[in-house]
């Protein structure tokens, strides 16, 4: 087979959020790149993660809401008993990846980056095959991603899905099993339920989303069982019912049951994308499964830089994409250094759920001496017109000079606090500053200010 060769300075793995951040960021920076991806440009996150999960996400709560109205509603409107073409919701969600896909694949063009189709084999530290071209370069970037985690007794097939299945569903399940009460299980399980199917979750530890504090789970943890979805906490699965169609579980009390279902979504989290194109090959130092990097995303050979999910925790496309453009630059002979003060994690189960920063329970345990004040949305007028007062916003601030060190929010809608709560911990703000300065209202944002004033001891809606 005759082999064709290639040169360029950088060389990117993956087109994901990172990655093909990463390459458009070279490009304008006039740096030569090639782009390797062997699926679609975008990755998980606009193909099979992050923006499917959400169009998901609104048309159940759409769907949901006409639900509602078929009954009694204290709105005031009534409509007849709404149906849903699942069809036509995954070509509408499908319609939307394929626009934010193509956007990607336009950008990359119109930077001069060089896009090229197939799944790389990395030689060595400045040479990389895909197919038949051999592509060498100054920089190799890897930005490969994660893939979800599979259980050994419950392989992925047949009624066992991933999140990538679940977010493609030519029909909706009578009765859906999620394992795994993390934010990915959460989000989904809830979709399924106001989309209509039985949705029970089983869960190994003592409640849902174990990740994030009690406080903030509880509205989560209500909100579910307004919805009939039935929760099995301290409980494991032990594999498939000898039919296949449900699953065999050991409860919180040790005993061994089983549950029919004829869908079961395994959602115990990610994994790094680390085999299958060569990596072992580079003899990189690691950190457990993840390629251990310093505050450049340099990894332990010269010119060779890692970021996102193959780098470890916390693995969010924002992470990623902030890495990649870092990269980018200092190959462009800038300095910079990744040291965000946070980095903001959304859950968007019904209600929402933002953590940024410290909780209080880290400052405790980080020997940080800190106050915290919580405004409760039950507080806020803009929240009772959306029919959303579950919740609250709460900061963490220290003690001695009032800077801000921590948000966590829940409730409708609160993912679109998170810009204003990062926003603030990267610039320093302090207590004041924040209760100072004018929030419109009616607006949720009004909860963000009272917190802060409450934590100053002067709130003024509560």
């Amino acid at each position: 087979m005759t082999v064709n060769t290639e040169s360029t300075t950088l060389l990117v793995i993956g087109g994901g959020p990172g990655g093909y951040v990463a390459a458009i960021r070279a490009g304008q920076l006039g740096i030569p790149t090639i782009l390797v991806e062997g699926a679609d440009l975008g990755g998980t996150c606009l193909n099979i993660g992050c923006i499917p999960s959400k169009a998901l996400i609104h048309a159940a709560d759409a769907f949901h809401q006409a639900s509602r109205y078929a009954g009694e509603s204290p709105l005031g409107i009534r409509t007849g008993a709404p149906t849903i073409d699942v069809t036509q919701t995954v070509a509408w969600k499908d319609g939307i990846v394929k626009r934010l896909t193509g956007g990607v694949g336009a950008l990359l063009k119109k930077n001069g980056v060089k896009v090229v189709q197939g799944w790389a084999r990395i030689l060595d530290g400045k040479t990389v095959e895909v197919g038949d071209v051999r592509i060498h370069c100054e920089h190799l970037l890897l930005a490969t991603g994660s893939v979800p985690v599979e259980l050994p007794f419950m392989p992925f097939g047949g009624n066992v899905v991933s999140s990538t299945e679940a977010l493609a569903p030519e029909t909706l399940p009578e009765h859906l099993v999620v394992v795994g009460a993390g934010y990915i299980g959460l989000e989904l399980g809830i979709a399924y339920r106001k989309l209509g199917a039985r949705v029970t979750v089983v869960e190994a530890a003592g409640r849902v989303l174990p990740a994030y504090d009690d406080e903030l789970v509880m509205p989560v943890a209500a909100s579910l069982k307004r919805l009939g979805i039935d929760v099995h906490l301290e409980s494991s699965v032990l594999g498939l019912a000898g039919d296949g169609l449900g699953i065999r579980m050991k409860n919180a009390g040790g005993e061994e049951v089983a549950m029919e279902a004829d869908r079961v979504l395994v959602a115990v989290g990610r994994r790094p994308r680390t085999e299958g194109y060569g990596l072992e090959s580079l003899l990189l130092d690691m950190n457990g499964r993840f390629v251990r990097i310093d505050n450049q995303c340099r990894t332990s050979m010269r010119n060779v830089w890692a970021i996102g999910d193959l780098t470890g925790e916390p693995m969010l496309a924002h992470r990623a994409m902030a890495q990649g453009e870092m990269v980018a630059e200092i190959i462009a002979g800038k300095r910079r250094h990744f040291t965000p003060n946070a980095i903001p994690a959304v859950c968007f189960t019904d209600p929402e759920v933002v953590v940024v920063g410290m909780t209080p329970q880290e400052a405790t345990r980080l020997d940080v001496d800190c106050i915290s004040a919580s405004f409760p949305f039950a507080a806020n007028g803009r929240a009772m017109t959306l029919e959303s007062t579950d919740g609250f916003v709460r900061v963490v601030a220290r003690k001695d000079n009032h800077v801000i060190v921590g948000w966590q929010a829940v409730g409708g809608a609160v993912s679109e606090l998170s810009t204003a709560f990062v926003q603030s911990i990267e610039m320093g703000a302090q207590l004041e500053d924040v209760a100072g300065t004018i929030h419109a209202h009616p607006t949720l944002g009004e909860a963000v200010q009272e917190a802060a004033l409450r934590a100053l001891g002067h709130a003024l809606h509560i």
